[in-house]
């Protein structure tokens, strides 16, 4: 198990793929006509949820399990588009058998737009 600390930051970049908006559709179910066929300028829209991978991924490297999650979505997200996200640990709560956890995020694209940002809550359990 992984510690954290407050004020502690933890960061992640990937690029949004065709094939990962596509992988996502029939994962989640959700086809809706913005994710399947490009817009007028030839571009394929993210689930919001896919860009939410981003802060689940950083959570997963300290083995942080959400209890509620706060997404405040910005701006669309294409295939093409790079995202950077940066996690800050708000607050700790140190427990005998686990860590009470609050972290912040902002998702970023290629040209430093938040495209989306939020908050959660959770807990590290001490192992």
């Amino acid at each position: 198990m992984a510690e954290v600390t407050k004020g502690q930051r933890l960061s992640w970049s990937r690029a949004i793929t065709e094939e990962d908006i596509a992988r996502f559709a029939e994962l989640s179910g959700d086809k809706g006509v913005h994710h399947v066929e490009k817009d007028e300028q030839g571009r394929l829209m993210a689930h919001g949820l896919l860009t939410a991978t981003l802060p689940t991924k950083l959570g997963g490297e300290v083995d942080y399990m959400a209890s509620t999650m706060q997404f405040e979505f910005l701006k669309a997200v294409y295939a093409g588009d790079t995202l950077s996200c940066e996690g800050i640990v708000e607050a700790v709560i140190n427990q005998k058998s686990r860590q009470k956890v609050r972290f912040s995020f902002t998702v970023k694209n290629q040209h430093g737009d938040v495209v989306l940002r939020g908050e959660t809550k959770g807990q590290i359990l001490r192992r």
